[in-house]
């Protein structure tokens, strides 16, 4: 990234401030971006301890595999799922709240047995499989952060901070040349001054 710069000292002034203020961010983001980091690793180990506990939750019931055929699907669907959002470094992240589901009335003496057990059973992996959900949801949101805060840790530090100092750099060069030219010039002028004024002497 190219800095557009003047070589006069408003120019120098305005670069200074811009070099200031990103120095100021710096630690800030970096800061930032440490948490972002341990929290997309928090959320990712929830969601793989959630996933893991359903796939287990799952393989305990297979040996019903054959039963859920008889199982009356309309009995039970989730009706809301509360979610209430949180703020992790900046971040508006998910938190699941209630799930509440909806089960119809069913005939308790010519249904199978096992119905009232089967409908827990899938209330519990409901849950599990919406947990799971949800902490990939912050995984994705805190990462997709962590990543824009990465790149902007990277453009001050590797990009604007090196480009600002060595335009101030340049600028400073170029007043202190001017300057030097400056007094030579006066130098140059005085010297012929004087000579002039001697050669009149004479």
């Amino acid at each position: 990234m190219a800095i557009k710069f003047q070589y006069n000292k408003t120019s120098l002034g305005e670069l200074g401030k811009q070099l200031k203020m990103r120095q100021k961010a710096l630690p800030t983001i970096k800061s930032k971006e440490s948490a972002l980091r341990s929290e997309v690793k928090r959320a990712k180990i929830s969601a793989q301890e959630y996933r893991e506990l359903f796939d287990r939750a799952v393989a305990e019931y297979e040996y019903m595999v054959a039963l859920w055929g008889e199982f009356d699907c309309t009995l039970l669907r989730i009706a809301d799922v509360e979610l209430t959002t949180q703020k992790i470094a900046g971040v508006r992240i998910p938190v699941l709240g209630e799930i509440h589901f909806e089960q119809k009335a069913y005939d308790v003496f010519s249904s199978p047995l096992w119905f009232a057990d089967g409908l827990a059973i899938l209330k519990r992996l409901a849950e599990l499989g919406i947990q799971h959900e949800v902490y990939n949801r912050r995984v994705e949101l805190l990462d997709y952060a962590r990543r824009k805060t990465t790149q902007k840790v990277n453009l001050y530090e590797k990009v604007q901070i090196p480009g600002y100092e060595d335009a101030i750099r340049k600028i400073k060069r170029f007043m202190e040349d001017e300057e030097n030219l400056s007094k030579s010039a006066q130098k140059i002028v005085k010297t012929r001054q004087q000579q002039a004024v001697e050669g009149q002497m004479l």
